[in-house]
């Protein structure tokens, strides 16, 4: 079998729910995180493990941006003002370089459920949105071969929910017609990918730009020159996708 050079690890900020909404936060983002593999492999992976040895000893820690917020477990060293500062600037450093190209869908719930009388599931529009990015994306740079799409496990019926709509987009329920070099796996957040940790710290920023675009937003500034653009520099609609 022929893979291409690419690979991409999904997170997501947000659920997808529209029964209950919650007005601060009523987006749901879905991040693609497209990655050359021989970028990821030489610079990306060590540049995670060497921030876990620096500041744990070792590369058992999962970099979770919740966690780290709050300082919880593994991250209660950042209530130290001085380290967290530190561990800040050194994620930021982190980020700015990793050689990563950025396509998401952010779900506005609300206003989906005001606008339509049967709204869709917001999980299915941002998957379908992103897989048709991912294969202009892949047009674009010639890649031949197979593509495979990582995502976290979350339990075997969201897995299979997951995988039965991945399917359904792929085998042609999308604007661009079949595409059959895309596939999907999953992963256990025990394997301590990088590249899904990545795609847990990019997502959050993202929708934190969507629910409040004035505001300011430093994370997202740093987050922002990694989306997929236009020929012109546009990321709305090319890397960041915001429906309604």
């Amino acid at each position: 079998m022929v893979f291409s050079d690419y690979i991409v690890y999904v997170d997501e900020s947000g659920d997808h729910g529209l029964v209950s909404i919650n007005p601060q936060n009523p987006v749901f983002v879905l991040t693609f995180c497209v990655f050359r593999k021989d970028e990821y492999r030489i610079s990306m992976v060590p540049a995670v493990q060497a921030l876990k040895f620096k500041y744990w000893g070792h590369d058992g820690v999962i970099l979770h941006g919740h966690e780290i917020r709050k300082s919880h477990g593994s991250f209660s060293i950042l209530l130290n003002g001085n380290v967290r500062g530190q561990f800040i600037e050194d994620m930021n450093a982190l980020i700015e370089a990793a050689p990563v190209v950025l396509i998401a869908a952010a779900i506005d719930k609300q206003r989906h459920v005001e606008h339509y009388q049967q709204p869709d599931n917001p999980y299915k529009i941002a998957l379908t949105y992103c897989m048709e990015r991912l294969q202009m994306f892949l047009n674009e740079r010639h890649a031949t071969g197979k593509t495979f799409i990582m995502v976290e496990r979350r339990g075997q019926k969201e897995d299979a929910d997951l995988e039965l709509e991945f399917r359904r987009i792929a085998d042609g329920g999308n604007q661009l017609g079949p595409m059959p070099h895309l596939d999907v796996r999953f992963m256990d957040k025990k394997h301590n990918s990088a590249g899904l940790q990545m795609a847990d710290l990019l997502a959050y920023p993202i929708a934190r730009h969507v629910i409040r675009p004035d505001q300011p937003n430093r994370a997202y500034e740093r987050v922002e020159p990694k989306f997929r653009r236009s020929a012109t520099g546009q990321v709305k609609g090319y890397g960041l996708k915001i429906f309604p």
